[in-house]
């Protein structure tokens, strides 16, 4: 049996730059009435950058939400109705200052299925070009190359937490050394 619950009514209770936020009032499958409080957001895109020698771009930026800086790969909201694909191109050349010859797409997450509509869009970029790197304002940031074995050496030794970071990488990983096997 699929399971499900009715929208009755939504609530707009904060309208933002980056995100707004319902109370909504669902149908529950029991007959009775739920509030879910949803945080819409547009989404973002992705990006792990493989260069030739096996190494990751990765950035370091302080995040104020948790309090301290994070090591994450390229990434940024997209703007209302943005390509996720052209918002990576974007970010991987803002962030990482490259661009990529040959592109794979990584699938879709939802880091916060509970409370949030923000679905991220992850690729793989690799045959990389160095570009000048253009931040917003409000980045302040440092990409670093890592090789991708010490990338998942810090996933598996809980140092790096982002999710975004954790599955990009573990997706790039599984399909870098499916391609080892074959070649």
């Amino acid at each position: 049996m699929a399971h499900n619950e009715k929208l009755l009514n939504q609530q707009e209770i904060y309208s933002g730059r980056v995100f707004r936020v319902t109370k909504d009032t669902v149908l529950l499958e029991n007959g009775a009435e739920g509030i879910r409080e949803i945080v819409h957001h547009h989404g973002g895109a992705a990006v792990v950058a493989l260069d030739e020698h096996g190494r990751v771009i990765l950035v370091r930026q302080y995040r104020h939400a948790i309090g301290r800086e994070m090591w994450e790969i390229p990434a940024g909201k997209l703007e209302s109705g943005e390509d996720p694909f052209e918002a990576a191109k974007r970010e991987l050349a803002e962030e990482g200052g490259v661009t990529a010859d040959v592109w794979q797409e990584l699938g879709v997450i939802y880091p916060t299925v509970g409370y949030a509509t923000e679905a991220i869009y992850l690729y793989l970029a690799t045959r990389l070009h160095p570009v000048p790197m253009h931040l917003d304002e409000d980045e302040f940031l440092e990409p670093s190359y890592l090789p991708l074995e010490q990338v998942m050496d810090w996933i598996m030794q809980g140092k790096l937490q982002d999710s975004k970071t954790v599955i990009g990488c573990m997706k790039a990983d599984k399909l870098t050394r499916k391609k080892e096997r074959a070649d």
